[in-house]
């Protein structure tokens, strides 16, 4: 090793010297945590469960123990929402004794979820005017809540494009998701000063919610992605690898979905389509371009034939062994399952929230 990378693997974050001094006893709570993921004869013994009570029973011998004991009724979004309060309990500790940059790091986590729940009221109010926000907020996932006041400006907004215009420049704007609100606006607005519109509450009458949503996503990705690349270490290979798997696999469904749809129309795919696709990832730049340009399932399988690891994913698609949104899943499972074997990095963190995601939609179903 030469004097440069040993000055390397020593500062950037995952380095020898100074990781367990700030989180160190982060990361061994999390390790902790991780021996409470259920076994696979957990699992075997749970789906021999005839009823819920059983399943209620067989819980209370894992990490789960007794989080249902108060609950007289028992029904599966009952289920989901204790497993999710634990998740959310165990998470908050965390974040509660990182120092800088995990605090940062941890943060980034629940912007996944901010926009999840923000997209929940949108969609939610566009199809349903009469529909009440504060129901919706019960809906909402709780490691994307936001504060108590941003919450009641949420709930209290005009369900109208003039309302939404408020709540957009007045509440999302000052949220640690507005950023990337703002950067779709501006993006979209400069397009609309261009053909002779303006305004957001033009924006948002034309924008489809699907689109606003990929768009919000793909941007914060790549800031994810670049944040993580700008700590070095481990942290940085490690996280990079995950977020530029997950950009990859949102171009490939992106493209997937749109076919039979105004999307795929041969004047659109390299413009509206192609805007949808992270910057990042093992596709990018000429994957990316080539998913741009393809109109069928059979263009599609010939760009993923040379990348293998994504190619056997939609060849299960293809012969209907799984869907392909399944065999991402796996894969990111498999991914992350890997982020635990290293050290002196945060991306176990990142992967412990997702790991544990996917097992509260395993006991759902």
């Amino acid at each position: 090793m030469s004097s440069l990378d040993l000055l390397l693997a020593t500062t950037a974050v995952g380095g020898l010297a100074t990781f367990n001094i700030h989180s160190g006893f982060n990361e061994a709570l999390l390790r902790g945590y991780r021996l409470g993921f259920l076994s696979d004869q957990e699992y075997h013994h749970i789906q021999q469960c005839e009823n819920l009570e059983d399943v209620k029973l067989n819980l209370q011998e894992t990490d789960y123990g007794n989080f249902l004991q108060n609950e007289t009724k028992i029904s599966p979004s009952t289920v989901r929402e204790k497993c999710l309060d634990k998740l959310v309990s165990e998470f908050e500790y965390l974040r509660a004794n990182a120092d800088q940059p995990l605090a940062q790091f941890l943060d980034f986590i629940t912007y996944d979820y901010m926009i999840d729940n923000v997209m929940l009221i949108l969609k939610a109010t566009l199809s349903n005017p009469n529909v009440t926000v504060s129901s919706l907020i019960e809906q909402a996932h709780p490691l994307g809540r936001f504060k108590a006041s941003t919450l009641k400006s949420i709930v209290a907004f005009e369900n109208s494009p003039n309302g939404y215009s408020e709540l957009y420049q007045s509440v999302l704007i000052d949220t640690p998701i507005g950023k990337y609100f703002h950067e779709v606006i501006k993006e979209s607005l400069s397009e609309s000063s261009a053909n002779g519109n303006s305004g957001v509450t033009n924006f948002l009458k034309e924008m489809p919610t699907t689109k606003l949503e990929n768009l919000l996503r793909k941007l914060y990705l790549e800031d994810f992605y670049y944040f993580c690349k700008g700590l070095g270490g481990e942290t940085g290979d490690v996280m990079c690898q995950l977020l530029m798997t997950r950009a990859d696999s949102m171009a490939i469904s992106i493209t997937l979905n749109s076919f039979g749809t105004p999307l795929n129309d041969p004047t659109r795919r390299h413009s509206d389509r192609k805007q949808l696709y992270p910057s990042i990832g093992l596709l990018y730049p000429e994957g990316i371009e080539n998913l741009s340009l393809v109109g069928d399932e059979i263009e599609l399988g010939g760009v993923l034939r040379g990348y293998p690891s994504y190619f056997s994913v939609f060849e299960k698609h293809q012969y209907g062994d799984k869907s392909i949104d399944d065999s991402f899943y796996e894969r990111e499972a498999m991914l992350n399952e890997l982020a635990f074997e290293g050290q002196f990095n945060y991306a176990a963190f990142y992967a412990f929230v997702r790991l544990k995601e996917q097992e509260i939609r395993n006991l759902v179903w």
